[in-house]
């Protein structure tokens, strides 16, 4: 591992010398007599200190710390003089100095000092790193799939994540709605800060203003401390409220006077607080329907729902899962430190015969439990769950339902869900292919291909739509035979 590196700012020769023998049994060092060396030698490598003298010919140390910082921020200097003075100690801190040493010196004051100050360069090189790292992790290449409603997704956030826009997410509970709220915030200028989560429905309604706001001590019988509230602990930063629409009506209103004032009381507390916080909220319940039998406040409502995001459960873009399988195999094999497993052609079979009740967080946890109970170098259809096997389950829905049905391969399956719906969207708008389309929830461009693809041609004489063949093991072969 490379040793850091410290530059010594000093215009006296027998200083420059006595810095170096304290510090190169513990770092690399340089040293340099004035300012504009100084500047050369940041421009031109990396340099973890600056032990820099403020009394410098021409340039004095104060410039010369600013000019540091102006290359590079993070660079940590300790500014040394022999005279030492509250103005310039106070100008020093407050253009990024990380502190003082006063000549003479102690040898072991010196190396604690640059021993924490270095200690401070590394830390926040770890937190850049990880910060990179979590943006990485929640960004658009996380959202997978090739449904349109997915595609016109990845473009949606990529618009919204720069601003401080409140979202609203809907969608059954498993679709990826925290997800889509990670892509949001990590995209957007409050990166810097993580994301402070609340599942609303996770927390007793008389605990949940609380949870929000926090409270003063005393305020309640167990509150025998002050608490900061969510809202608090994401100033500067992002608040999801997850499953908002189990709020209760009282915290609803709350909830609402900030929106609307943008501050608000601690339980218990006298004096209004103001806070900086984006809202991201998620919920998997019909708020239309919520506000029509009064569980839900419309002006709420309306408030949050400035940019709404609906997420589409699994069963109805199933052109994803065999995306989302291969996903989940990479990136589980990947976090357990394992060769990644081809599954079986009958197993892929029993997944995309599956109704998905539970969504993506359901085929992500099966798959994770496949890799990690399979035996052999492939995972086999007696690696899943006896209810994707057929066995004590539910029977199977039909194609028409929107799940596809039936013991058939691969390629059946995902023909005949496709080309059954297609052909009855082509009947019911009279073989009309962007009315069709649009009924569809997709492009004409989109549906020409599909129809292409499974052979769909126009109506004969009697009204008959035709269909050819299709490649049946294609779809097989896209996981399989990697």
């Amino acid at each position: 591992m490379a040793r850091p590196v410290v530059l010594v700012v000093d215009d006296d020769p027998g200083v420059r010398e006595s810095f170096r023998l304290i510090l190169e049994d513990y770092y690399d060092v340089v040293d340099v007599p004035d300012g504009p060396a100084a500047l050369d030698v940041v421009r031109a490598s990396t340099v973890d200190l600056v032990l820099l003298d403020i009394r410098l010919p021409g340039m004095d140390g104060i410039e010369v710390l600013e000019r540091i910082k102006a290359v590079d921020e993070g660079i940590e200097v300790i500014l040394v003089t022999a005279v030492k003075t509250v103005r310039t100690a106070v100008a020093a801190m407050k253009l990024g100095a990380f502190d003082y040493l006063t000549k003479p010196f102690e040898e072991d004051e010196l190396l604690s000092l640059s021993r924490r100050a270095l200690e401070r360069r590394a830390l926040e090189r770890e937190v850049a790193f990880l910060r990179s790292e979590l943006a990485r992790a929640h960004d658009l290449d996380e959202i997978v799939g090739r449904h349109p409603a997915i595609e016109k997704l990845h473009g949606l956030i990529a618009q919204v994540a720069p601003t401080s826009t409140t979202v609203l997410i809907t969608g059954e509970s498993g679709t990826g709605k925290e997800l889509i709220a990670k892509a949001i915030h990590y995209g957007s200028p409050r990166a810097r800060k993580p994301l402070v989560t609340l599942n609303c429905s996770a927390i007793p309604e008389t605990l949940l203003e609380s949870e929000l706001f926090g409270h003063e001590r005393g305020s309640f019988t167990d509150a025998h401390a002050k608490k900061l509230g969510q809202f608090e602990l994401a100033h500067e930063s992002t608040l999801f409220l997850d499953e908002l629409g189990e709020m209760g009506a009282a915290t609803q209103a709350k909830l609402l006077r900030v929106l609307e004032s943008e501050q608000f009381l601690r339980v218990g507390g006298e004096r209004p607080l103001r806070v900086d916080v984006r809202i991201i909220a998620a919920t998997n319940r019909d708020l239309s329907a919520a506000i029509q039998d009064g569980s839900f406040r419309s002006d709420l409502y309306y408030r949050l729902n400035v940019v709404a995001v609906h997420l589409p459960p699994l069963r109805e873009r199933r052109e994803d899962l065999v995306p989302l399988i291969r996903h989940f195999v990479e990136a589980k094999s990947r976090a357990m430190g394992t060769a990644e497993k081809p599954i079986r052609p009958d197993a892929v079979d029993a997944l995309l015969r599956y109704g998905w009740p539970g969504n993506v967080r359901e085929l992500e946890n099966l798959i994770e439990r496949a890799l990690v109970l399979s035996e052999g170098p492939a995972v086999t259809l007696e690696d899943l769950p006896a209810t994707l096997r057929g066995q004590n389950g539910s029977a199977p829905e039909s194609v028409r339902d929107e799940v596809l049905g039936g013991r058939k391969s691969l390629g059946d399956a995902v023909d005949e869900f496709e080309r059954d719906l297609i052909e009855e969207a082509l009947r019911q708008t009279e073989f009309n292919q962007t009315r069709a389309a649009e009924r569809l929830g997709t492009t004409r461009r989109i549906l020409k291909y599909r129809m292409d693809k499974l052979g769909i041609d126009a109506p004969d004489r009697n009204g008959v739509v035709r269909t050819g063949g299709s490649d049946r093991n294609g779809a097989s072969r896209l996981h399989l035979d990697r």
